[in-house]
């Protein structure tokens, strides 16, 4: 059932339902609580269920609000916000819009990080879907049970084993799926009626949880090889069976697996892996609008990632697909983009053990022309000393490892040195943006993966801003939806991050932002959505026609408001 508010056209709805009393009561998707007129206390009987005043949404909210400022830490107003999405999905979402900026870090990174490691004890139930080794061979049988009359457009999934900072953490993985699709309704105004978070729970190699007999997961270890690749194949089918028109978004896969699953699924349903796909977009957004402020060009420079595993493959990939646009050859394109795991820089010398590490890696010719011969020589500040990068970018969830000697090396060639510390959280951060600014001599521009505060370095405030993947996903998917897209395609997330590239403003590189502020994440979206679905459009794989795109853009976003009801 689609419930809302047409925001084309400005005036509420008013949809048929069909349940009454408690039961509609208990239906997050249909209650208003205290919103409910007289009339439809009458005719759905709600007299005597709740108290007699009414109070509208806007009300309701301020009441909500209250509450989580009395909160004693993040945890306790992620909890709340987890138990009001569980009873009223209107009233959550018009709480987080309201104040977006101020709760986007409890309902997401970081606060998300802390309600995932302790998902087991804090869990508030929910309408996600778990998925678990013994349905195989009922997974269609399973996932209708769970639709049923539901039109679902948009999946999370998860198989929760590389959560970015926090490695396997089992079942809890979930809390991140929650957290992505309450974004993707609050940046990018998909209805949550058809969308749905699933875990896919194949066990966990974290000791800690299986000894935890609170731990709420699938208690063994964690599949592998043909048997974890047979149950995904069978999930994906189920999908296509029962929910034929979704969109999914992969989330927090091991490396290995998230390659495999991307490139193995990207024709049979339309899907995207986020943490390649869209965090290299955001990446590459932040370093063109760092270029627009440097007046350079991208084949000018000389980028070091810190981070071979998902989201380092998809920002070196991301660079190079630029790069190859500007006409850099493909040496050029891998002379221009250095990649270092924790054994250093990559180079090809037979002792790679991750076969997508290759395309990461350097030849040990070309390791030798820039003095990098001597494996035990090409940790990162070797590679910065030999390499004087002008760019510097940390996906590696080391804590501190952009240290001060790092950061002056850098600084002694480049005048103004781009450094995004994109770790989440904020715990797992390459580096303190303030102690950046320091050692640059408050030249840097800088990014980060996590809110930071803003930093006062030489007589100048500057804002630090997040370079988080908030600013794709929720617009990449909803441009695919409004198109009908049967695929996303390279074009569709380049062209979500040059969209985003262009929508930082004068005014904001001005104070030090990189990216938009977030109070204009929603129309950020909403813009980049229009972008993605033209693309989709000239790519061949969108249902709709290019002078179509803006009002299907506008149709598909949800807002939310109470529709008015009447009985079936």
């Amino acid at each position: 059932m689609s419930v809302g508010y047409d925001s084309s056209r400005g005036s509420r709805r008013t949809i048929k339902v069909a349940v009454r009393g408690l039961e509609l009561l208990r239906n997050p998707m249909l209650n208003k609580g205290t919103a409910f007129s007289a009339e439809e206390r009458q005719l759905f009987g709600l007299e005597g269920l709740l108290p007699v005043r009414k109070k509208n949404i806007t009300q309701q909210a301020e009441r909500i609000y209250e509450q989580l400022r009395n909160q004693s830490d993040d945890l306790q107003k992620y909890v709340l916000l987890s138990a009001l999405l569980n009873r009223n999905v209107h009233l959550f979402y018009r709480v987080l819009s309201d104040h977006l900026e101020e709760l986007m870090p409890i309902v997401y990174t970081p606060t998300v990080g802390t309600a995932t490691q302790r998902f087991s004890r804090v869990f508030q139930g929910g309408g996600g879907v778990w998925i678990t080794p013994d349905m195989k061979g009922r997974m269609t049988e399973v996932l209708a049970n769970a639709v049923r009359h539901k039109d679902i457009r948009l999946l999370v999934v998860t198989d929760n084993e590389s959560i970015l900072g926090l490695g396997d953490q089992g079942a809890g993985g979930m809390a991140i799926s929650v957290g992505k699709l309450a974004l993707y309704t609050a940046a990018a105004g998909i209805d949550p009626a058809q969308a749905l978070p699933v875990s896919l729970d194949f066990g966990t190699d974290n000791e800690e949880l299986l000894a935890d007999d609170q731990y709420l997961g699938w208690p063994a270890q964690r599949l592998r090889g043909a048997a974890y690749i047979e149950l995904v194949d069978e999930f994906v089918e189920a999908v296509n069976a029962t929910m034929p028109k979704a969109l999914v978004q992969w989330e927090d896969f091991r490396k290995d697996n998230a390659l495999t699953i991307l490139d193995r699924f990207v024709d049979r349903v339309p899907s995207f892996n986020d943490d390649i796909q869209g965090t290299g977009a955001v990446v590459m957004a932040g370093l063109n609008s760092a270029l627009r402020i440097k007046k350079e060009r991208l084949n000018e420079q000389r980028v070091v990632i810190l981070g071979a595993g998902a989201a380092g493959l998809g920002v070196a990939r991301q660079i190079k697909a630029q790069l190859a646009e500007e006409g850099a050859s493909d040496a050029a394109q891998i002379e221009a983009v250095a990649v270092l795991d924790r054994s250093g820089l990559l180079v090809d010398d037979g002792r790679i053990m991750d076969p997508y590490k290759r395309e990461l890696a350097w030849s040990p010719a070309l390791a030798a022309e820039h003095g990098l011969a001597e494996p035990r020589e090409r940790m990162l500040f070797d590679v910065v000393q030999k390499l004087k990068p002008t760019m510097l970018i940390g996906v590696s969830g080391v804590a501190g490892a952009f240290d001060e000697r790092v950061v002056r090396e850098m600084s002694k060639h480049v005048e103004r040195p781009v450094i995004f510390p994109s770790s989440n959280p904020s715990s797992s951060s390459e580096a303190r943006p303030a102690d950046l600014y320091e050692w640059s001599e408050c030249r840097c521009l800088v990014a980060a993966g996590s809110p930071f505060p803003d930093v006062e370095c030489g007589g100048r405030r500057f804002r630090v801003g997040q370079g988080n993947n908030v600013f794709i996903f929720p617009g990449l998917g909803l441009g695919a939806l409004a198109s009908r897209a049967r695929k996303v395609t390279h074009g569709m997330t380049t062209a979500a991050s040059k969209a985003l590239a262009r929508h930082v403003t004068d005014e904001e590189r001005e104070v030090g932002l990189l990216f938009p502020s977030i109070s204009r994440l929603r129309d950020v979206s909403r813009n980049i959505a229009v972008a993605v679905a033209k693309q989709a459009v000239e790519d061949g794989v969108a249902e709709i026609a290019t002078d179509d795109v803006e009002r299907r853009v506008a149709e598909t976003m949800w807002e939310p408001e109470y529709p008015d009801y009447e009985p079936v």
